[in-house]
């Protein structure tokens, strides 16, 4: 579980992936950064740190957590399916592993406040969590729409003692929560450190958030070698900010064998340009904190997004998944709500799991697939969470009442 830089050399020096990521911020931002920067390489050399880090991951969290063969799903569509299930880490997904990286951070830091931004409620919950654990303060941002059709985890950060401050501003969701918490930084920075919960942002950022999660493709690539004897022929994640993704992508990124495929939400249909597509219908621009792929108007400004899933609901992308797009190591695509509503109801019905509808974005890809699947075509999907928290949108939209 040791946190490391398995495979690529990127991010430079500078923090860029080729052409993305970087350090767009205030002046008054960069002193915290290189401090963040510093206190991060020498923390990952520090075996206390990796040794602190690993016994919280495994006593606290409840890693290594399963990959699991999904037989019933893997006879539907005659291939060997694999679901990683974050679903069952403490909290209910995978955000829990950048959280417990990043308050070891802020306790070597010495700063005695933390503030995070949330869309699904997620990892709102997970920073919650880790600073009910260890006696900060924590202050969440979040949108007014996420916390109205997210409730039931505005209540779990509250129960955890946290303090929940809607945001009414632009679309009231993620993009608004994000910026809202930067200028709470930048007023604060001495004091606060911010959990960015996406590989997303400045530098570090991107690639610190990435080497916490890449615990999740770690354990896959063990898992998978003890179960078949071989690596998959293909990797599947949702994309919002991205961060469940690179952590099970980026181990394999040099596996060129391993072909990987991360799934955004096409909302209401990209045509529509009602989405949270900006890999497979957005430009590059230059958006909080870091150059990336982005949703963005004609005059450059950044468009409004719409997914049925809060946690993708984000007009952006880590620049690390730009670079591998450009790069060509990665492919995305996009499925709509509909699908995603599909997919939650044949994942509960064939395999009793009820996902969250951010990880029902990568399962519904499966039914696009059909053509490159065979009886022996291994395929991980990470199980990116449950969908305990989604349940009031599902009962809605799937008429279960």
């Amino acid at each position: 579980m040791t946190v490391q830089q398995p495979h690529s050399h990127l991010p430079d020096e500078k923090g860029k992936f080729g052409p993305f990521g970087g350090r767009y911020v205030p002046e008054t931002l960069i002193p915290a950064l290189d401090e963040l920067a510093s206190e991060y390489k020498t923390a990952v050399s520090d075996p206390s740190f990796q040794m602190q880090m690993q016994q919280i991951l495994r006593h606290y969290v409840g890693r290594a957590t399963p990959l699991y063969h999904a037989e019933r799903l893997s006879s539907m569509y005659n291939a060997k399916i694999y679901l990683k299930r974050e679903d069952l880490c403490h909290t209910g997904a995978h955000k829990i592993n950048n959280a417990t990286g990043q308050i070891l951070l802020a306790l070597r830091m010495k700063k005695p406040r933390i503030i995070a931004e949330t869309g699904a409620g997620q990892h709102g919950v997970a920073t919650a969590t880790v600073c009910a654990r260890f006696g900060l303060k924590c202050d969440i941002y979040m949108g007014q729409e996420d916390v109205e059709r997210q409730s039931l985890n505005v209540a779990r950060m509250k129960l955890l003692g946290a303090n929940v401050i809607p945001v009414t501003s632009g679309t009231a969701t993620l993009k608004d929560a994000t910026n809202e918490a930067m200028r709470d930084w930048v007023t604060n920075v001495r004091s606060t450190h911010y959990i960015i919960g996406s590989v997303v942002g400045p530098h570090p950022y991107p690639m610190m958030v990435r080497d916490f999660q890449s615990v999740i493709g770690r354990e896959a690539r063990a898992q998978i070698l003890e179960q078949e004897g071989k690596l998959p022929h293909y990797l599947v994640a949702c994309v919002g900010g991205g961060s469940n993704a690179m952590g099970l992508f980026y181990p394999f990124v040099n596996d060129t064998d391993v072909k990987i495929i991360g799934v955004e939400a096409a909302g209401e249909g990209i045509h529509t340009g009602r989405h949270c597509a900006p890999l497979s219908a957005g430009s590059p621009g230059v958006f909080q904190g870091s150059a990336s792929y982005l949703i963005q108007d004609a005059d450059g400004q950044v468009a409004p997004s719409h997914s049925i899933s809060a946690g993708l609901d984000y007009p952006g992308v880590g620049p690390e998944h730009s670079w591998m797009k450009e790069a060509g190591r990665a492919e995305y695509v996009s499925v709509t709500d509909s699908e995603a509503l599909d997919a939650v109801r044949l994942t509960a019905e064939q395999e009793g799991i009820i996902v969250a509808l951010e990880t029902a974005h990568a399962i519904a890809w499966l039914k696009h697939m059909s053509d490159r699947l065979q009886p022996d075509t291994i395929v991980i999907i990470n199980c990116s969470g449950r969908g305990d928290k989604d349940m009031n949108t599902i009962v809605r939209e799937l008429e279960l009442a």
